[in-house]
């Protein structure tokens, strides 16, 4: 695998770079309140942006968590998407989960294995710490982006 030399992220670049698609996360949820977070996009298979976020601290669990940290995480995926409720007990989980992200990278040596078992599928496909938390930034990225889309196509609905 190439991997440039000399090129290193440290955990105030990783946590700042989190911290920004969070930050807008909650802007947009707080923005949309309950019941525009809840509603989805008359689309085969969108998501409420509230469900996307519920997605999204789940990603954070497991690769950070889990993958990384070594804590032991429970998690439904499949629920994540089925997921509703008011929008400020979900932003003060996002608050929460950007505490326990800079906990769990705190020291992590970034060259280090996954910290989950031997047999998981996962080892074949992502092989260090490092890139376990570059998966977990991109795919709260990809989804920050995701939820934008979600509420522009939400609030275009509204003003129709």
């Amino acid at each position: 695998m190439w991997q440039p030399a000399g090129v290193e992220i440290s955990e105030v670049d990783l946590v700042h770079v989190v911290d920004r698609a969070l930050d807008g996360m909650s802007c947009i949820l707080a923005d949309l309140g309950d019941d525009g977070a809840n509603g989805r996009p008359d689309l085969p298979g969108a998501n409420s942006p509230y469900a996307i976020v519920t997605h999204c601290l789940g990603v954070l669990d497991f690769w950070v968590g889990q993958c990384v940290a070594g804590r032991s995480v429970q998690r439904d995926r499949d629920a994540e998407f089925r997921a509703t409720g008011p929008v400020a007990p979900l932003i003060e989980r996002i608050a929460r989960a950007r505490e326990q992200l800079a906990h769990d990278i705190a020291g992590v040596d970034m060259t280090g294995p996954l910290a989950i078992e031997r047999d998981h599928p996962l080892r074949g496909q992502v092989r260090t710490r490092g890139a376990a938390l570059l998966h977990a930034y991109e795919e709260l990225a990809q989804h920050h982006g995701q939820l934008e889309l979600t509420r522009d196509v939400l609030l275009a609905g509204r003003n129709a």
